[in-house]
């Protein structure tokens, strides 16, 4: 890497290019036990990641393909919240059952959106809905 900007800059490059500049934070969720361990966990870490759905505080999560066999899983997973600050996001990423009881640890990354998007269609007849 031959340098860097401050996070302040890119910021305001987003916003002086017009781009969304929308910053989320990007939670990278590994295992630190057994895959039992992660098993056991599952169900109050679900209720957890509802939890944060229900509250407009996760965006999006789920599981991650391993690297070396994508159709396997071997327990990692990725979790995009909104928060206020990096401290708060922290607690949020500390709060989940996963991490709280050492089943799996995370590292935290600040993410700006600034391309992209995604179409949702509804059917109003049949209440089915279609993301993508």
């Amino acid at each position: 890497m031959t340098g860097t900007f401050a996070w302040r800059d890119m910021l305001d490059r987003a916003q002086a290019a017009k781009l969304l500049g929308k910053e989320m934070f990007v939670v990278l969720t590994s295992p630190a036990k057994t895959m039992d361990d992660i098993k056991a966990v599952l169900p109050e870490h679900l209720a957890f990641q509802r939890g944060l759905e229900a509250q407009g505080i996760m965006f999006a999560a789920g599981p991650l393909a391993d690297r070396d066999d994508p159709e396997t899983w071997g327990g990692e997973g990725m979790v995009l919240i909104r928060a206020a600050s990096l401290d708060a996001a922290k607690q949020i990423a500390d709060s989940d059952p996963m991490h709280s009881s050492g089943a799996r640890t995370y590292v935290l990354r600040r993410w700006l959106i600034n391309e992209g998007g995604f179409t949702l269609r509804v059917g109003f007849s049949s209440g089915g809905f279609e993301l993508c």
